[in-house]
Formats: C-alpha cells, structure tokens, sequence
C-alpha cells in the first residue's frame, strides 16, 4: 500500500517540488492550494509521470471553515496519512515597523501561523492513527530577526515555538514533528513579498547561487524516511553563501 503525503501549497515552489519528489518515490499525494488551475495542473502532470494517486483540494488555509471542512472530511481512502506538509506561507512587504501595512501584517499571521494550526488540527486524529509526521516549514528568519522583518520573522519565530510543542505534546502518540528551516531559496518568495516587483525581487538572489526549490525538496524527501525510532527535529539549511538570516556574501 502506497504512503500519502499531504502537501499544504503545493501548486509553487516547495510545495510543488516536493509533491514531485514525493510522486518519484511513489507516494501518493494530497495537494492543496488556493489556485485552482494551478493545482490542477501540477496534479494532472504528476499522475502522468509517476503514475501515483493524487487528490487535489482548493481553499485557503487562512479560511479555518474550509480547512476543517476539506481535511476533516477526506474520502476514507485518503484519511490513512503518513506525513503532512505544512508549506502554505508568505511574506508580504519589507518595511520598517512605523512605515509596515497592518493587512500584510494580518495576512502573514493568517496563513502562517493560524493556517498551519488549522491545518494539523484538521488532520491530527488521522496523522495519530498512522503515527505519522508533521513538518513544518519554518526560516532562517525564525532563528534570527532582520531589519524590516519585523511580523513575518515573528510568524517564523512562531513556527518554531509551535513546532516544539507539538513535539511534547505529540510524544504520547508517537508521531513525529520535524521543523525545516530554509534560508533564501529562489522561488516566487521575494516576487510575492514585493508584490510583482521583479527587481526587488530578482536581486535578492543576485550575486551568489541561492537554493533551489528541490533542495528543500530533497531535504523534506530525507526526514520523512528516517527510520521509525529516529526524528530529526530542527533543521536549518542554506546556500554556502549563507551564514544566517542576515549574513549573505555575494562575491
């Protein structure tokens, strides 16, 4: 019987190259995102490569009404799941404190910090029934706070709190929570924080080989496939041009 991963975001970036290294080993796959067309093709695309099962699920993991309603309500075939991938996240803005925009503010929370609750909410008693593994997709900005990071380093510091603590609560039940810290990593991440403004966002990544998506990938592949008695729970990765969330050389 083929394992089920279940990937929040997964129509972009980690989420989809994850989805992708998952199907090559033969998973099968529940993909969420918000972006129905998107999703649909990033499924479609998989099934015909790898041949594996997918299930693709629309909604915004901001909604908890639709969160609960999608993941606490999956067909019996799927509900046997193995690992869930909290990913769904976001920066939005690169402002001072005084100058920042309270909706970026509330929407960063919104997605990463209350939709990844509601998202192993939703899917705990199935994930206890495996005794499965949660990962969380944390950053480098949860380790260190940058200038004009101000709220999204502390939903990533929040990442990080909610992650131990699923880890003691979580013992009892034997599942597993891993917490994947990744530096800069050249997705549509910086495109979105800058809101479509290519420049800003391109030289984010100028000047040195940032990750690439497959990477974390690669990464998220190797701790969910540990063995049953080893949990690797805190993990941070970068580029070998990065020191920390603030110490980038570009050469």
């Amino acid at each position: 019987m083929s394992k089920i991963i279940l990937i929040t975001g997964a129509s972009s970036g980690l989420g989809k190259a994850t989805a992708e290294k998952f199907a090559a080993g033969g998973w099968d796959l529940i993909v969420t995102a918000r972006r129905k067309e998107q999703l649909a093709n990033v499924a479609s695309d998989i099934e015909k490569k790898y041949g594996v099962k997918t299930l693709s699920l629309v909604f915004d993991v901001q909604d908890k009404k639709a969160v609960f309603e999608h993941l606490g309500n999956l067909p019996k075939e799927w509900q046997a799941i193995n690992v869930l991938l909290n990913n769904a996240g976001l920066a939005l803005g690169r402002e001072p404190f005084d100058e920042a925009n309270l909706e970026d503010w509330e929407t960063m929370i919104d997605t990463n910090v209350k939709g990844l609750l509601y998202a192993s909410k939703a899917v705990l008693p199935f994930i206890i029934a495996q005794k499965g593994h949660i990962i969380n997709i944390g950053s480098t900005a949860g380790k260190e706070v940058y200038k004009d990071g101000n709220v999204y380093c502390a939903t990533k510091h929040a990442v990080d709190a909610i992650s131990k603590a699923q880890r003691i609560d979580l013992l009892p039940h034997g599942v597993k929570i891993t917490a994947v810290h990744p530096g800069a990593v050249e997705t549509e991440f910086s495109l979105v924080r800058f809101k479509g403004d290519a420049t800003k966002a391109d030289a984010v990544y100028a000047g040195y080989t940032p990750l690439k998506a497959e990477d974390i990938a690669d990464t998220i592949w190797y701790v969910a496939n540990t063995p049953a008695h080893v949990c690797i729970n805190d993990l941070v990765v970068t580029c070998t041009a990065q020191g920390n969330s603030t110490t980038i050389y570009k050469g």
